[in-house]
């Protein structure tokens, strides 16, 4: 197993919690971005940094991830993809997605694009992502701990 993080957007907190597992579990964690983010030296860490561009380090993970990695993302559409490949997706709030419950997320964006879309909803109705806190924080490290070992 090897944990591939989609490193765009992971909470520096959680960073954290990836490499603590990471070398306590001497599972090697691979951060892909389409800019570099700190990493202590470790043979077990790689920051991968991919061209700037749409969906860029999400393809990369894609093509890479094999079936029983583990993914970090909360990017709806990247899980899908990734649970077809077989592997593993966690969210940095600690949700474990796997076929069925990737499906109903993927048609309520699909549902809240067309709102958009269609000027139903206004993206100021929107509601933005909570901060990260310590709820969240436990939520995640259960699931990686669920999850590599």
């Amino acid at each position: 197993m090897q944990i591939w993080v989609d490193a765009d957007s992971v909470p520096s907190i959680a960073k954290d919690l990836i490499i603590k597992t990471a070398e306590r579990t001497r599972t090697a964690a691979i951060f892909v971005a389409n800019q570099p983010i700190k990493l202590r030296r470790s043979p077990l860490l790689t920051m991968t940094v991919v061209p700037s561009g749409f969906d860029k380090a999400d393809d990369y993970i894609v093509e890479q991830i094999q079936a029983g990695d583990l993914a970090i993302t909360s990017d709806i559409p990247l899980a899908n993809d990734i649970l077809d490949k077989g592997a593993l997706v966690l969210t940095t709030r600690g949700i474990i997605y796997n076929k069925e419950n990737i499906k109903q997320k993927l048609n309520m964006r699909d549902f809240m694009d067309t709102m958009r879309g269609t000027g139903i909803l206004e993206p100021q109705e929107m509601s933005g992502q909570k901060p990260y806190g310590e709820r969240d924080k436990k939520a995640f490290a259960d699931g990686l701990n669920k999850l590599v070992r």
